[in-house]
């Protein structure tokens, strides 16, 4: 897995589930609580919620590091994406997250710091002290959803050290800047306290995009007794930015030759979001080897979004045509979550136990307005084309949904890591949620029960998801595993809002993965690891092709390998390689009397990533890569395909001084013309081209 290869003097384990003996550069033991459900310290990392080794996770797991984000010149989601096995990205309609991993695209699988944090924004990642991108079913760990796995972000915390700052600047060639800044503080032996902040003016290779957005987070940290740590954390992010959703295409391929043309009206054009994210954790150890955590988050969101985009381009008359809506959510979320984590050992099988409970109350308001254009009196338009476009007069005046719903859910997870003799493991865990969601479609409740919809919808799912695991490990270094897990995603859909009269009446859609691997510390800063799996997904769902307010029922199975070599090659050569083959298709579709199964949107066959640094000196670093990304399917209709691209870039790194470092990134240094990703046959993003950042590192 991708992993931070610290130094062996470094901080050799942080553990989520309590206040944790770690070794500090001085030799001295000293404890270390980490907010957050997974964790990852030198050779530690959990995707259990306990303490546990990577090597001992029988999971496909990457973890990027803060240091790998900022050395990369990684700013968004999607940068990450793009170099990690096993998941591609999305477009998101120009205004969000959204990925699609092992063949299952989400813009609701991400949580922070282990709790759910799903509404649909572009998250940064100035704060971060890692990403974590569990690969794989796992309802057992993080409830429903995350069919093919989920991103947690964690985040920085107070460090009961002697205080420092970092300040960091950057620009690039397409006018892109931003600054932020980390303070850590000691208040007091008891107390410490750490503030990060960014702003960053937006701006890319594209006509007419722009915009900005910035966030703060300060945390505060107080010691409460000698085995106790209580943490406050607080997040508001402003987002403000040009919704873009590519070019069209053309004759099954995307449009060539206008990558930079706005298809769209940029005034119009719009995104805001403003999101307040609290969070409350208790850590406590006692004496017995068991441990508790605590954690409560309340979060706010408020997110507007309106476009207007391509849906057809016909190059014979030399017309577009576009559609519109305006679409607005707002949400609360309120999470508890609790786990207890203790030892039990009977002769020489040894247990380690989790017990949990997590409640969740997320009340959402969604309405949407349809375009309406004057000259058509629709929502669409079709109009002569030009660079840039004139669009014709258009305005967004009534609702066409108009949607409350109110999602209560609670669990229950038991999970024994069993260690049989000095060769076995055994990992075995089941969970209990119970899913409760009411809806009131307003706009149905005013039309009245006559067409048998009186607007009021609900349903409850009460599931219980497994999880087995099996390690063997003929050393310490070495382990061979095999899996079994399944996750679950209620018919109200990622974002509570696709339940109807006809989806009221049918179960959850299941997923279910099998996977075997190994995992090989071929040298204390050299792992390497692989997996096989089969990821099969029952009575799925995704957009009609063929008109995309519908949703159809389907099921599919995506099967493939992952690989991944991380680490030094020597003291001063440090690899990441990173591939992944999927085949992933629907399964049962039945087209004139016979099977005929469709390739999965956007699942890549084939993904390689290489990067490589190395220190010339110790004041200068070079380093340089390549993406290569074989040709994906833009939607399940198959009818559109996204060439396979390759693209090699490069870096430099300059330390002025101790305290003072210079950075530069160049993507794309062959300037590839290419295409990353898309939304559907007609929203289709293009690849930057050649582009150079700059940034400023100043420590102290």
């Amino acid at each position: 897995m991708i992993r931070t290869l610290m130094s062996a003097a470094s901080v050799c384990v942080l553990c989520l589930t309590g206040a944790n003996v770690a070794m500090a550069e001085d030799g001295i033991e000293d404890e270390v609580i980490v907010q957050g459900q997974i964790f990852l310290a030198n050779e530690k990392f959990s995707g259990t919620k306990t303490p546990t080794p990577i090597i001992d996770v029988p999971q496909s797991i990457s973890v990027i590091s803060a240091d790998k984000i900022q050395s990369r010149g990684f700013s968004s989601i999607a940068d990450v994406i793009q170099t990690t096995p096993g998941i591609s990205v999305g477009q998101g309609e120009g205004h969000r997250d959204q990925i699609t991993i092992r063949g299952q695209n989400t813009t609701a699988d991400f949580f922070i710091d282990g709790l759910r944090d799903d509404v649909q924004y572009f998250r940064p990642l100035y704060n971060l002290k890692q990403i974590e991108i569990l690969r794989g079913s796992n309802a057992m760990i993080f409830g429903r959803g995350g069919g093919g796995g989920v991103i947690n972000r964690v985040t920085k915390t107070p460090e009961f050290i002697q205080d420092s700052y970092a300040l960091t600047g950057s620009v690039d060639s397409h006018g892109r800047y931003s600054a932020s800044a980390d303070g850590n503080f000691k208040l007091s032996d008891q107390m410490a306290a750490r503030v990060n902040g960014f702003y960053e003016g937006l701006n890319n290779h594209r006509d007419f995009f722009n915009g900005e957005r910035f966030a703060i987070n300060p945390t505060l940290a107080i010691d409460a007794g000698e085995d106790s740590r209580f943490n406050l954390f607080y997040e508001y992010v402003d987002d403000n930015r040009t919704v873009d959703r590519g070019v069209p295409s053309l004759n099954g391929s995307p449009l060539k030759g206008f990558d930079e043309t706005f298809f769209g009206d940029p005034e119009l054009n719009r995104t805001t979001l403003q999101a307040h994210i609290f969070r409350g954790r208790l850590d406590h150890k006692f004496a017995n080897d068991w441990s508790f955590n605590g954690t409560a988050q309340y979060a706010d969101y408020d997110k507007l979004y309106q476009n207007l985009y391509p849906v057809r381009f016909d190059d014979t008359a030399l017309t577009t045509t576009l559609d519109g809506y305006r679409d607005m959510t707002d949400r609360h979320n309120l999470i508890l979550q609790g786990n207890l984590v203790g030892e039990l050992g009977i002769g020489r099988i040894k247990h380690l136990l989790l017990i949990g409970a997590e409640y969740g109350d997320q009340a959402t308001d969604n309405a949407r307005a349809d375009a309406l254009f004057t000259l058509s009196q629709d929502d669409q338009i079709t109009f002569g084309f030009t660079d840039p476009m004139q669009v014709p007069d258009v305005e967004f005046p009534a609702f066409t949904r108009d949607r409350s719903s109110d999602v209560k859910f609670a669990s229950f997870y038991f999970q024994d890591q069993i260690d049989i003799g000095d060769h076995f493991k055994l990992i075995g865990g089941l969970r209990y949620d119970r899913f409760d969601v009411d809806v009131v479609d307003q706009i149905e409740v005013a039309d009245g029960a006559a067409d048998g919809n009186d607007g009021l919808l609900g349903r409850v799912d009460e599931e219980i998801s497994p999880r087995l695991g099996l390690i063997y490990k003929p050393q310490d270094n070495i382990s061979v595993y095999t899996s079994y897990s399944q996750s679950f995603l209620p018919r109200s859909g990622d974002q509570f809002l696709s339940l109807s009269l006809t989806s009221e009446a049918l179960g959850p859609e299941e997923f279910r993965n099998y996977e075997a691997g190994i995992k090989w510390d071929l040298l204390d800063d050299l792992s390497v690891t692989a997996a096989l799996f089969r990821l099969d997904r029952e009575s799925g769902t995704t957009v009609d092709p063929s008109n995309p307010d519908n949703t159809i029922l389907i099921g599919s199975r995506t099967e493939g390998l992952e690989f991944q070599l991380s680490g030094h090659l020597t003291e001063n050569w440090s690899f990441d390689v990173g591939y992944s083959y999927l085949d992933g298709k629907e399964r049962g579709r039945v087209v004139g009397g016979s099977l005929n199964n469709r390739n999965l949107a956007q699942v890549p066959d084939h993904k390689l990533s290489i990067w490589s640094r190395f220190a010339v000196t110790d004041q200068f670093e070079v380093a340089g890569g390549v993406l290569h990304q074989a040709g994906q399917f833009a939607s399940i209709s198959n009818a559109v395909t996204l060439p396979d691209f390759t693209r090699v870039d490069a870096a430099a790194y300059y330390n002025i001084s101790d305290t003072l470092r210079l950075q530069l990134n160049l993507e794309n240094l062959f300037n590839t013309d290419y295409f990353p990703d898309a939304h559907n046959d007609n929203n289709i993003s293009t690849g930057k081209p050649r582009s150079a950042r700059l940034t400023l590192t100043v420590k102290g």
